[in-house]
């Protein structure tokens, strides 16, 4: 990797800070198992605290990968297969009916556990769409209660309870599939998703600061997250405070972890490692190649509208330019990808809402393939 061109992240980055475009950004980049960039500039909690490169982020989305690689354990432990019913498992989805002219019909096929990993699974989320089913989404979950937010077990019953957007398998939508794996997790494991987490992949992976809350003692350490808008850029919550530093009210496998860079990138490494890291073995390598390969038909690509973007078990896929790389992101603009081919992993991470609003990705991914001096 050219030093010189590496060198020329901090800058790029910097602009966008100094333009007010963010407060603090996290660039890392790993190849051949060697850090060759890791820069932590700008703030923590804006003019008052700097950013510094142990610091904690909410990852939200990015939390989609960890809950695939803990499902997909439970299928090398023999415990669930990606072709068993979903209803099989949590019985509120064996009626699941589909959403069509204002009334519903039964699915043209039960929901799989492949579809909850795949998004096509005929769930939605809500909050990205305006058809009849995402407005019952909205109603329907906003009204679990407010002082606990409801379980995970509570919320998954409800999303039971609502029609699906889709016959399973015939269309890629974003969706809450992932929360819906996560409490699967739950009951086929017989533990809660946090303690599953911790016992089969942190602990073993040295995840330190990873999990669904930033204790008190580390507090010192939680970035504030900043909101764009046309006032310009101001808090989003008061720093230290908000629902990541109090026990969570129900455990969300599709957002709801914070983890540091130094703890993502060790994950990330297991899988550039097909599995395995630092003589630990979470997966085996045809399960990572599994994972990381593209299920999606044609007719469904590209997803989310970006060219050549496909989606395999917890992860989008490149089928083009620097095919069989795989990344996926978080809404407050946090960003992972892998390259195999290359034994690249990078990141670049901010705390800002809207999501797109700070396109560190875009900027991040041509000044790494350019500093490649040697190809594999």
């Amino acid at each position: 990797m050219s030093s010189e061109v590496l060198a020329r992240i901090p800058p790029t980055m910097q602009r966008l800070i100094d333009g007010d475009g963010t407060a603090g950004i996290m660039t890392l980049v790993s190849r051949r198992g060697e850090i060759v960039h890791w820069n932590a500039q700008g703030w923590r909690i804006r003019e008052e605290d700097p950013l510094e490169p142990d610091d904690i982020f909410r990852i939200y989305s990015m939390t989609k990968p960890v809950t695939s690689v803990a499902a997909m354990i439970l299928v090398e432990d023999e415990l669930l297969s990606l072709d068993d019913e979903l209803g099989s498992v949590l019985p509120d989805f064996a009626g699941v009916q589909v959403y069509e002219n204002g009334g519903t019909r039964p699915p043209s096929r039960p929901i799989l556990i492949r579809d909850l990993l795949l998004h096509t699974s005929g769930l939605t989320y809500g909050f990205f769409g305006d058809s009849p089913v995402d407005s019952m989404y909205n109603r329907e979950l906003n009204a679990l209660p407010e002082g606990d937010g409801g379980d995970l077990e509570e919320r998954t019953a409800t999303i039971a309870s609502l029609p699906l957007i889709d016959d399973p398998g015939a269309r890629w939508n974003y969706s809450v599939s992932t929360d819906v794996l996560g409490r699967v997790v739950e009951v086929v494991s017989g533990q809660s998703l946090s303690d599953f987490f911790r016992e089969r992949i942190f602990q073993p992976l040295g995840m330190d600061d990873t999990g669904f809350r930033v204790p008190a003692a580390k507090l010192d350490r939680f970035a504030a997250m900043y909101l764009r808008s046309g006032d310009g850029l101001g808090p989003a919550v008061t720093p230290g405070e908000g629902p990541f530093t109090r026990p969570p009210t129900w455990l969300t496998g599709g957002g709801g972890l914070v983890s540091t860079a130094g703890d993502y990138l060790r994950f990330c490494r297991m899988l550039l490692g097909e599995g395995e890291l630092d003589g630990v073995r979470l997966l085996r390598p045809e399960t990572v190649r599994l994972m990381t390969a593209n299920h999606l038909p044609d007719e469904m690509i590209p997803i989310l509208g970006l060219d050549d973007q496909g989606f395999g078990l917890g992860f989008a896929v490149s089928v083009g330019a620097n095919a069989g790389s795989y990344w996926w992101s978080g809404i407050a603009n946090t960003y992972f990808w892998v390259d195999p081919r290359e034994e690249i992993v990078a990141m670049a991470w901010t705390q800002l809402q809207p999501y797109g609003a700070a396109p560190l990705d875009g900027l991040l991914r041509p000044l790494v393939y350019e500093a490649i001096i040697e190809r594999n």
